[in-house]
């Protein structure tokens, strides 16, 4: 089925299209609202009130060609991980945020490390510098636009971006290490 259809039969109140929805895209949305909140019961009570933003919104949306559904509920899902922590956390100006050790070797190999361990290692982050590097990397925001979504300044989003790189480059060179040595056991 189509978006458009699955899209149209919601609308028309359809409780399996409804259903249909919902196991689409939930998994999907589970792991962008994982990515922003850490804590899976957390993240459970936002994909829960995500989807319920999107069953009520949902005729308001419009539609714009095949994929642009799921854009949209996964627009949701950030936005309603972004309510969800600024209502739990305070976002620490860059001046308050202690430095993270510089390492002047060069960038970490990526390759070695299974995605799922690279999230979770984005999950261990600090939430401020999780939040920040989610929106810059995979929302592709601005650090203006992060700025103004988060109510800090320009340069604490810039600067929390940095730390956060060099924190999980420091966590994934870690991860290397502990890897080969034990190969070599």
């Amino acid at each position: 089925m189509t978006e458009q259809v699955l899209l149209q039969q919601v609308i028309h109140g359809d409780r399996t299209a409804q259903r249909e929805l919902y196991s689409r895209y939930s998994g999907c949305a589970a792991s962008v609202a994982m990515r922003y909140v850490a804590d899976t019961e957390a993240m459970k009570d936002v994909l829960q009130e995500s989807f319920v933003k999107i069953f009520t919104s949902l005729s308001q949306f419009e539609y714009r060609g095949e994929g642009s559904l799921k854009a949209w509920v996964m627009r949701i899902v950030v936005n309603m991980s972004l309510n969800y922590l600024k209502r739990r956390a305070r976002f620490v100006e860059a001046e308050r945020i202690p430095d993270v050790p510089d390492d002047h070797d060069e960038e970490p190999d990526l390759m070695r490390v299974p995605p799922e361990r690279l999230m979770a290692m984005i999950g261990e982050l600090p939430p401020g510098y999780r939040t920040v590097l989610n929106l810059f990397v995979f929302e592709r925001k601005s650090h203006q636009e992060i700025a103004r979504l988060l109510g800090i300044k320009e340069n604490s989003s810039a600067s929390q971006y940095l730390r956060a790189k060099k924190l999980l480059a420091k966590k994934i060179k870690n991860y290397i290490r502990d890897n080969d040595e034990e190969r070599l056991i």
